[in-house]
């Protein structure tokens, strides 16, 4: 066990007595974890070539891991899910492409095109997927969009045409579900409306148009994708959305002939996307009676959850393992296998607490390492150290049973990493979970365990009992902390860059 004396500093947001006991000493950017990062000359801690091929049996680098990364894959449960266990943005779509090679079903449960996960194929070409399931480059795999998620038809048309021009065939392959309410153009000018109405206090969202959707949905008023099917009655439904939009807003222009555009657009829409509607609840446990293997893909995380996340800071939905359920239409005893996503450090985009993060230059050296700029918004992300009183939280709510650590590489530069191990107030009474009170949350010290850096680049290696004994350190550490497994391991962009422990 990593002795703790010795190890232990503390830090407070600007304003408080301190701030993390040292600076990142980050040079020249980071060690091959994010599309765009530089690259710079450091010393290597292995030679061994990263495998050539996507598939399971040839992840691993050759003396490890044929067996661990087949057995590894082969041993999920039926149907199991990824998850993100931070402030999203965790590389989740990555681990999804990887496993659903050996999954009949990739299904997306929640959200909308706020998802942002970018995934590369087996040539390295790059593919930033919103509303689309991650396991849409696996030919053999069915993508299903389920109930829970609101669909921007615009942007997934695009999504589906950009696919097809890069080679990927999508027709027959997608299925969406009648019950999946859309969101308009409209949702997505509310959404901007209703955050320069909240001025300071905004919450930071995509303007995706995401929560007024779901808004939609929870007043009774939303539209769903089996609604294209009765255009007799969609206009008067479409009707009551924008005169509610209007008298809300008064930013919001609902203008002459607005309604009439919109009725011959979604006219169009609705012949394109029959053939991708489907009853996904039956679709899904249909596959799940046919012995067929289920893998959910969650967008966001659990610290956005709308219940469990820092409300208000937080989406319109539950990327928590309840979500699944809800948003696919399957009962909780099928759920088999969860794994948690999580980086070797934390981001967050947008406003809300984050207890652990670095400011100024720290923070900015981390975000350039780690090329932490949003998927679906560019925006800079927020960067500091991996907080985890905030991942035990996740791991309680979710019952995950391994977790995924990614952009380890990331850290190569640094000397000595932090670890946030525990909250305490002013007063020094240690506070025992993630609070949910937003005042406490501004006001509480993080203790920190310090451990040693590598200092080498580690993007490829594939052999666990290759990396550096300081990054194993760093690994086991978290690991013992958290008290769940860690079985894969990030240490760049790529499909082959994955460790399997």
């Amino acid at each position: 066990m990593y002795n703790l004396s010795s190890s232990i500093s503390t830090s407070t947001r600007p304003g408080g007595a301190a701030s993390p006991r040292d600076r990142l000493l980050l040079s020249g950017g980071g060690g091959g974890g994010g599309g765009g990062r530089r690259r710079a000359a450091f010393v290597v801690c292995s030679v061994k070539p990263p495998s050539a091929t996507s598939s399971a049996a040839t992840l691993a680098a050759p003396g490890q891991g044929k067996t661990e990364a087949a057995g590894r894959i082969a041993g999920l449960s039926q149907v199991s899910g990824v998850l993100g266990s931070q402030w999203g943005d965790e590389g989740k779509g990555k681990l999804v492409d990887i496993l659903a090679q050996h999954f009949d079903v990739v299904a997306r449960c929640q959200g909308g095109a706020n998802a942002g996960h970018t995934i590369y194929n087996a040539e390295g070409k790059k593919f930033a997927l919103h509303l689309v399931p991650s396991g849409i480059l696996n030919e053999d795999t069915l993508c299903v969009i389920g109930n829970g998620v609101v669909v921007h038809l615009p942007g997934l048309f695009e999504e589906i045409d950009g696919l097809e021009a890069k080679g990927v065939s999508c027709k027959g392959r997608i299925l969406l579900s009648d019950r999946s309410h859309l969101l308009f153009d409209f949702h997505q000018e509310v959404d901007g409306l209703r955050e320069a109405e909240l001025a300071d206090s905004f919450i930071g969202t995509t303007k995706r148009g995401i929560g007024p959707c779901y808004s939609s949905k929870v007043i009774r008023n939303g539209i769903r994708v089996g609604d294209l099917r009765h255009m007799d009655t969609f206009p008067e439904k479409l009707d009551l959305l924008l005169s509610d939009a209007a008298s809300r807003f008064p930013g919001f222009k609902y203008g002459p002939g607005m309604l009439e555009e919109e009725v011959e657009r979604y006219k169009r829409f609705a012949e394109r996307l029959e053939p991708f509607i489907a009853d996904t609840v039956h679709v899904v446990n249909e596959s799940i009676l046919q012995k067929k293997k289920v893998l959910v893909e969650g967008g966001q995380a659990t610290m956005l959850d709308i219940d469990f996340g820092t409300y208000p800071f937080v989406t319109s939905s539950s990327p928590s393992a309840g979500g699944i359920c809800t948003g696919l239409g399957i009962a909780p005893r099928i759920l088999g296998d969860l794994i948690g996503v999580v980086k070797a450090y934390t981001s967050r985009v947008g406003s809300g607490p984050f207890p652990t993060e670095l400011f100024g230059n720290e923070g900015d050296m981390l975000r350039s390492a780690g090329h932490e700029f949003g998927t679906t918004t560019g925006r800079p992300r927020r960067c500091g150290w991996l907080d985890i009183v905030a991942l035990k939280y996740c791991c309680q709510i979710n019952g995950f049973s391994s977790l995924n650590l990614t952009k380890l590489d990331v850290l190569s530069y640094l000397p000595e990493i932090h670890l946030g191990v525990a909250y305490t107030l002013p007063d020094g009474t240690p506070i025992k979970s993630f609070p949910g009170d937003l005042d406490l949350l501004e006001q509480l010290k993080v203790e920190y365990e310090v451990l040693p850096g590598w200092k080498c680049d580690i993007s490829s290696i594939r052999n666990y009992s290759d990396l550096p004994k300081a990054a194993q350190q760093y690994v086991e550490r978290v690991e013992e902390l958290v008290g769940v497994p860690i079985h894969y391991i990030g240490v760049g962009p790529g499909r082959d860059a994955l460790i399997f422990k």
